[in-house]
This record gives structure tokens, sequence and C-alpha cells, in this order.
């Protein structure tokens, strides 16, 4: 024993890079072939580390560097095939039916099942708790089967050693654990389906349900878990632990065959058909088979989502994504559309860290109201509000969602900031297409192009300019010197957008000194421009901060744009900016659609922000219907026409707000309030859909 405990010291433990991938083989393949498998495997990185020691570090730092989502695909398409009535009726034509656990019919929200040691250990307030919990009951099981022959222990057993080495009181310890494990655990939904139906089925038939196990927790405090998590009814409970015989060996398939056979009370007992469910290829099916059991595979969750999940992620915070993520695609209960699953699997958890975020800078700093700019507000304010409602006592006026768009805050801006106007609606579409009449029309300032063209007429400057003429290189100067020359008249032409404003900005920060903006990226020019409006224009007197969720990064052609307001605080960006989680900063890059893709997450179904105006409703009947229009008391929000899919964007939010609704269902409130989403994890997730190629999703238009 000693020999083969030094022969894994030095393949496994020596080197960290071997020790993870050693590990990830052999959870991926529990079978004895698979064990077989993942010692050659073991074998061949012992030699090639003695060739390549530095690509096998790179990739143990870099584990989800070739993971990508594949365009179109689902991954819930992957999952368990079977409906749960067809189970169930599968199960049915047994007479015992049998059920795993772990795995089975209960999950945690943890992808590994000793992840749940660190939250034992933050409880009981010691130091490397999980490492030493595990290293333990390892030890518990190798003197267990020297002395006796079995690896079977009892939690009472790992205590006492624990005790021992550590001074962790058995009593304690013991309950710690067996609390924390009923806090965590809950139902797999597909299973209490299955379940349910069984229920209603053998109250007209002769069948027993039974739970078979290979745990250290006792059967009494395993039924207190299964009838927490909804399951009732249950006949019996077999415990490896209790029973000194256990399901990997097939000595407990054969106590439970023995014990149902001489049970002779109910009609021919020795032909009873027994029938046996759970997630481990050898324990639960291929032991099950050899010692009389029929046997039904259902795949683990964790193992199925292994290959698709983010890695790169906090050990805590990254198990418990995993975990709750594998539990809703893999489990069976249902076939998702891709969108959905975008939402679910990126979007839900970028989202939710994002507004723990908010929470916590607006709670530091005393923040009166938040506003969630649209139009990728509209999905952040809706898991705010689910997330955080009733938890203040102005909970219904402090966060609004208010229509405001770059398109307006420049022109609304171009008072102050002229440079910005022209780089917006001139430089950046030159070369790209557009005409002279369509770039007056975004202005707004169609009724000066008649002017510019006689005016250029009359001087001859150059070639005749007309309304369908692109904006090139060689015109485009000739076009900012006119808007330059007469700009008190494109001021002027704001007016009436800037009174109604002002109007309604000024009832939406009503009494508040402290403001914080929810203006998801990129520059932050949405909140930089309200900020001076608000105190600059209107005189309002009330401070407001930007909060974003990512910056320009590296990639941008104007890479510092915000960088003094990110200085000053003026700015705080939730993902990365330049001193904050730096290498997402410099990874990040515009070029390759990754702010598009985070923006198609969060995008409502309407159009983007064209014009505000302080109108009667009378005249907003009057109103050219080409565009959509919102009205709010006396203003109304001109709109250009939807450019997304509605029935699209619908999927995608509804599967951020079922993740938030989960995370929020499964993990402890006292975790999510001091475990936050950190913006490194959350852009881990996105990583993976930002380097996948969705070509084919922006065109059509998510």
């Amino acid at each position: 024993m000693r020999i083969r405990i030094k022969i894994y010291q030095a393949l496994v433990n020596r080197v960290p890079a071997i020790k993870k991938e050693y590990h990830r083989l052999r959870r991926e393949n529990p079978t004895k072939t698979g064990r077989i498998y993942a010692w050659l495997i073991l074998i061949k990185m012992n030699v090639c580390f003695l060739w390549s020691g530095q690509k096998m570090k790179y990739n143990m730092y870099h584990p989800d560097e070739r993971k990508k989502i594949k365009s179109g695909i689902t991954e819930s398409e992957h999952a368990f095939a079977m409906t749960p009535r067809q189970l169930a009726e599968k199960l049915l034509e047994s007479d015992i039916i049998s059920f795993d656990i772990f795995d089975t019919l209960i999950f945690r929200p943890i992808d590994v099942p000793t992840d749940l040691f660190y939250f034992v250990g933050e409880k009981l307030h010691f130091m490397d708790f999980a490492k030493i919990r595990r290293e333990t009951e390892q030890y518990i099981r190798q003197r267990k089967y020297r002395k006796w022959g079995t690896y079977e222990i009892t939690l009472e057993e790992i205590y006492e050693e624990l005790e021992f080495k550590t001074g962790i009181s058995r009593a304690v310890g013991m309950q710690t654990e067996m609390e924390t494990e009923m806090e965590f655990c809950f139902a797999n939904p597909y299973m209490l389906e299955v379940f349910d139906i069984l229920q209603t089925a053998r109250e007209k038939e002769d069948k027993q349900i039974i739970c078979i196990s290979d745990m250290y927790l006792s059967s009494a405090w395993l039924k207190q878990i299964l009838q927490k998590c909804g399951y009732t009814g249950i006949d019996e409970i077999f415990v490896s632990c209790e029973e000194g015989a256990s399901k990997s060996k097939g000595t407990l398939y054969e106590k439970i065959i023995t014990q149902y056979t001489n049970n002779t009370s109910s009609g021919n007992a020795r032909n009873k058909r027994f029938v046996h469910i759970g997630d481990n290829r050898e324990s639960d099916i291929e032991c099950a088979e050899k010692h009389g059991f029929e046997a039904i595979y259902y795949p683990n969750v964790n193992l199925s989502g292994i290959s698709c999940r983010a890695e790169d992620m906090s050990v805590i915070i990254g198990s418990l994504y995993r975990g709750i993520v594998n539990a809703r695609i893999y489990s069976g209960l249902k076939q998702y559309t891709f969108d959905y699953e975008l939402g679910y699997i990126y979007g839900g958890f970028f989202v939710m860290g994002y507004c723990q975020f908010i929470h916590q800078y607006a709670e530091n700093h005393k923040v009166d109201k938040l506003l969630f700019l649209s139009r990728d507000g509209y999905i952040i304010k809706k898991v705010y509000d689910q997330m955080y409602s009733g938890e203040r006592e102005k909970e219904n006026g402090e966060t609004e969602y208010v229509y405001w768009s770059r398109a307006v805050a420049v022109k609304l801006m171009a008072k102050y900031d002229r440079y910005d106007f022209l780089r917006r609606f001139v430089d950046h579409k030159v070369n790209q297409k557009y005409t002279i009449a369509g770039i007056f029309e975004s202005m707004g300032l169609i009724d000066m192009m008649g002017d510019m063209i006689n005016e250029i007429t009359h001087n001859r400057t150059q070639d005749i300019i007309k309304l369908d003429t692109y904006l090139t290189d060689k015109n485009a100067y000739v076009v900012r010197h006119y808007l330059l020359t007469h700009w008190a008249e494109v001021i002027s032409h704001y007016k009436n957008t800037m009174n109604a404003a002002k109007q309604f900005f000024s009832s939406v920060l009503e009494n508040c000194k402290k403001v914080a903006v929810i203006d998801v990226g990129w520059a932050g020019s949405g909140a930089l421009a309200l900020d001076t409006l608000v105190n600059k224009e209107w005189e309002l007197e009330c401070d407001l901060v930007g909060l974003l969720a990512g910056t320009n990064s590296f990639h941008n052609v104007e890479p510092y744009a915000s960088e003094q307001f990110l200085y000053s605080g003026k700015l705080v960006s939730y993902l990365y900016s330049q001193e904050h989680n730096r290498e997402n900063w410099k990874w990040h890059n515009p070029t390759k659609r990754h702010n598009l893709l985070i923006e198609l997450l969060l995008s409502s179904k309407e159009g983007s922000l064209l014009d505000i105006l302080s109108i009667e409703n009378t005249v907003i009947e009057s109103l050219s219907d080409k565009s959509p229009k919102s009205v709010n008391n006396n203003f109304c929000f001109i709109q250009k026409k939807p450019d997304v899919n509605g029935e699209r964007v619908e999927q995608i939010h509804r599967g951020i707000l079922d993740f938030v609704e989960e995370y929020c269902r499964y993990i402890p409130k006292y975790y999510r309030e001091r475990h936050c989403i950190s913006g490194s994890d959350a852009y881990a997730v996105l990583k993976i859909l930002l380097q996948s190629d969705l070509q084919v999703e922006l065109d059509e238009g998510i």
C-alpha cells in the first residue's frame, strides 16, 4: 500500500497541471476501463512533462482557451433522452424500484461533491478545512480497509479523526456538515416528476420504492434530506456505512435481493423484478446488472457539462455556477432553445454579478436612486428588482428605467462637445456608404441640407454635392466645415429636445443628491453626458456616477477616452478596466464583436431612442407612425424601429431571469451576500461566448 501511495505521489501529485488533468479524467471516466485509460494518459503526461513542461503549465493556467459553443446547437439536446413519464413507465415494469440518491434524486449546487466542505469550513472558521476533510476521509477509508477489509466508514469515524488532528469538536463538526448538506441539497426536478408519477401508480400496483447509497451519512439523516426535497413515501433506504456492504462491490445489491426474496408476504416473492437507476456506470450499472438488478444509466449532469463549462474561475463561485447550470441544462426535464441557453448559461451569471456590484456600490456610497438606461438597462433592472426588491425603505422609488441613447446624448451635448458630435455623425461614417442626406437626417438637420448645397454651389469649392452623394474622405471636410461655421444653428435644432429632457430628468431626479447611472459601456458617454447636462446645463445639483459593465479596451481606436473619469471615480467598471482585471482589458476586442455579443444578451425588444418630446396627448396622436413611441406622463419618446428579433430577445431574457431565480433559490442568502460574483469570474463565463463563432446568430439579429 505504501509503495502504491508513493507511486501516486510521484505520478499525480508532483506536478499540479498533471494532478488537475488526471482528476478531470477520473471524473469523466469513473469505470474500471476509465481508470485504466486515465492511468495510461497519466503516464503519457509524465513523459510529456519531461519534454514540454511549459506547455502543460500554460494549459493549466488557461483551461478555457479552446472551449467554444457551437452555433445553433443546444447543450440540452444531449441530456437524458427519456421523458419523466417514459422513465416512470419503464421503472414500473419492475417490482422493486431502486434509486441512487446523490446526483440522481438529489442535486447540490456545486459541480464537485467535496466542494461542500468549503462551506462547512467557513462555518467552523477553520483554514484549509476542505483539503483536511478530504484527506481525513481517504485516510480513514484506507485504515478501515487494512484492518477490516472494507472501505465503508461513517461520518462519526471521520470526525473522530478530525477531532484528534485538528481539535474540532466531533459533535459540532458532524452537526455542521449535516446541516450544510441539508441547506444545500435540492431535488432533481426531472426525478421529482418521475417520483410523483410512481407514487400515483403504486396506489394501484404492488410496487416498492427504495434508495441505495454508498455514503457515510446515516439512513435516518438521508431520509430527512429526501423529505426536505419532496421525496416522501420511500419504503426503505440502504446505506453502505450501515449495511457493511456497498454498491461498488455489489454486496449491497445481493443483500437487498436476499431481503426481498425472503419476504413472502406478497405473491411469489422469488419472481420479483429489481431495477436500479443511478449516475455511476460502474457501481450503479455494471455492479447492479452483475448482481441481479436491471439497471438504467442516468448520466451525471456535472460530467455531462464539464467540457462546456468555464473552469478559469475562483474555486467556490466557479463550482456554484457550474453546478447550477449543469443541473438545469442536463437534468433531462426539458430541451431548451439556443437563445434560452445563451441567457441561462452566459447572461444570467454575468447580469447577476453586475447587479451585486451595483447594489454594493449603492449601499457603500449611499446612492439615492439607480437609473437604468435604455435599452441594455431593461433586463438589468428586472434582475436587480428581482434580487433586491423590498430590502430598502425607498424601494419603489430607488430604481427607474429611463429612455436615453448615445445619439440623443451627443445631440444635446453639441453645445459642450462639438468634437464628439462631429466624430459620431461625420467621421465614423466616412466611406461607409452613407449618403449626405442620410447623415443630415441622422443629425436631425435635414432642413440645413439645402443651404449647405447652395453654399457649396455658390462658392464652387469642389464638385457639386447632391442629396444622394456618399460621404467620403474627399467631401467629409466640407460637411464638417459647414457645420462648424453654422454651429449656433445646429444647436438651435435641439432646443425642444433639450427642454423636454430637462423637464423629464427634473422629475426623475427630484430630491436626489447622489445617483448611479447604469450604462453597460463602453466609453461611458451616456452617463457622462447626462452628468454634464444635469449639473452644467440644467443646474439640478445632483452627483451622477456611471456604473459600467466594461470600458473601452486595449483594442479600441480610442482606448483611453474615459481614463480620467475612471481615475476620478466618476465612472466605475465591473468586468475590467486598465487597472482592474487588466488581462481582460487587453483581451476584450470590439473588432471581434465582443461588445455586440454582450449587448445582444441584454438588449430589450425596443428600438433605440431618437428624440424626447414634451407634448400633450392630442399632439401625440398627430405624430407620424413611422417610428414607435413610448409615452410617460407628459413626455413622448420617439424610437427607431426595433432592430432585434423580439421572440429571441424574450428567450434570452427568460434564461437570464431563470438563472438568477435558481441561484437565489439554491444558494442560501447568507452566502450570496458575503460571496459576490467578481467581474473576473463573470468575464470567464462570458469569454467562452465571446471566443465562439456566432456569425449566423449575429447576422440574423438576436
